[in-house]
């Protein structure tokens, strides 16, 4: 099993980014994809997720109406576009995945997830 994050860049503020996150292995198929951030000193907060029987999505206040989640299901693959980029959204970005159905569709915290990948860094800074 394993998660691939990509696209972290340096960008200024007010800047877009997409984001990739590429699952493999995951014979039993998993229930959600989301994306998670940290900024040194800070916990890791709950940016989306995607929920892959109905394709429900989830945001974080800070990020809605900039931030937008999508799956290729084909591929495995689950992005981030994050448009209006702000200096605060700067941390490293992660993808999990959850294996674990959960009836009331909420995957908000980190503990909902079971996988983890490394992670990669956006920078938003003039």
């Amino acid at each position: 099993v394993q998660l691939v994050e990509s696209g972290g860049d340096l960008v200024q503020p007010g800047g877009s980014l997409r984001l990739s996150c590429v699952a493999s292995g995951f014979t039993l198929g998993y229930y959600a994809i989301g994306w998670f951030r940290q900024a040194p000193g800070k916990k890791r907060e709950g940016v989306s997720y995607i929920v892959t029987d109905d394709e429900t999505t989830y945001y974080a206040d800070s990020v809605k109406g900039r931030f937008t989640i999508s799956r290729d299901k084909y591929n495995d693959r689950v992005y981030l576009q994050m448009n209006t980029l702000l200096p605060e959204d700067t941390a490293v970005y992660y993808c999990a995945a959850s294996t674990t159905r959960r009836l009331d569709g909420a995957y908000y915290v980190p503990e909902e997830y079971d996988y983890w990948g490394r992670g990669t860094q956006v920078t938003v800074s003039a």
